[in-house]
């Protein structure tokens, strides 16, 4: 086991390390200038040299990589092209609100998803078990962004119960913190919920069709028991694949749900740092999306081996 582990952690690396050639390139072919942009179109052919400098745009690209590269090891991204101030005490400060959202809104999403999708499987041919997979397909046909927008109309304009937007710290209001957290909370997990719910269902669906199920039910364990003990723990692996991808698909639409609920997350930031032209806050953002991305599937590979044993033996 610790052989594939090694071996899954040394492909985490080199990835990553592709990963930051790749956006630095692909940063450095999009039109413009950094300290034009910043000074202006009206600034003289000296100040840009100096602001050139200033940011090290003037070395060359080889130079710039290994800087940025450098920097990342050792958790500095730099100085912001348009605010002057270092990015990265603000990376870390709108990751926390960024996980804090997607980590929690998967938990219920989870939540919901496993007893329900092993419902609608052992129901299958009750109007319970259609009626959830009825369910489940509705909510994944629903946006994000438009359950958020409805949840809005109805709980905080309509209904009064809990505020519309804004996001307060829990250190500085506990209660207050939980009351806006629910509605971009229920926002994305309502849309997750609905496609773990048929990942779910078709796993233990698929699970239930196989010999050894019907061995152990024929040996005098009930359906449920037979499930229990012999049939969920096989279908936990392709749940878990999805699982990983959803969390990684959740933090990019995450987004979309912080500029409805306007909350001060990795998202907003992002969009932000779009529209302001600050390159590098963008490039700094987006190495930060990937390396999640790759640590959730570095941990999507090591439960795989902890729970297939027939991936320990082949490692």
């Amino acid at each position: 086991m610790g052989i594939r582990i090694l071996i899954n952690l040394t492909r985490f690396i080199v990835t990553y390390l592709v990963a930051t050639i790749v956006v630095f390139l692909f940063m450095r072919l999009i039109p413009g200038d950094p300290a034009q942009i910043a000074l202006g179109v009206n600034a003289t052919p000296e100040l840009l040299a100096e602001k050139q400098k200033e940011f090290g745009t003037d070395q060359p690209l080889i130079v710039q990589y290994f800087d940025w590269a450098g920097g990342i090891l050792r958790g500095d991204f730099g100085t912001s092209y348009l605010t002057q101030t270092d990015i990265s005490p603000m990376v870390s400060d709108r990751l926390q609100v960024s996980l804090i959202l997607v980590l929690t809104a998967m938990v219920v999403a989870l939540a919901v998803a496993i007893p329900l999708g092993t419902w609608a499987a052992v129901k299958h041919r009750n109007f319970s078990g259609v009626a959830i997979g009825v369910g489940s397909q509705i909510g994944v046909a629903i946006p994000g962004f438009l359950a958020g927008i409805l949840l809005v109309m109805v709980f905080a304009v309509g209904l009064g119960w809990l505020p519309a937007n804004g996001w307060t710290p829990p250190s500085e209001d506990f209660g207050d913190f939980l009351r806006r957290l629910i509605l971009p909370v229920v926002a994305l997990a309502s849309v997750q919920g609905a496609i773990l719910t048929r990942y779910v269902r078709s796993a233990v669906l698929e699970v239930m069709s196989e010999d050894y199920l019907r061995t152990a039910r024929a040996k005098g364990l009930s359906k449920t028991g037979a499930l229990v003990k012999h049939g969920l723990r096989n279908a936990a692996i392709p749940v878990i694949t999805v699982t990983g991808v959803q969390i990684a698909a959740l933090i990019i639409g995450a987004v979309v749900i912080e500029r409805v609920f306007v909350i001060p997350g990795l998202g907003s930031m992002l969009l932000d740092a779009v529209g302001n032209r600050d390159l590098l806050t963008v490039q700094s953002v987006v190495m930060v999306l990937v390396a999640i991305t790759l640590i959730l599937n570095l941990i999507v590979d090591v439960l795989y081996t902890v729970i297939d044993p027939r991936m320990r033996r082949s490692a």
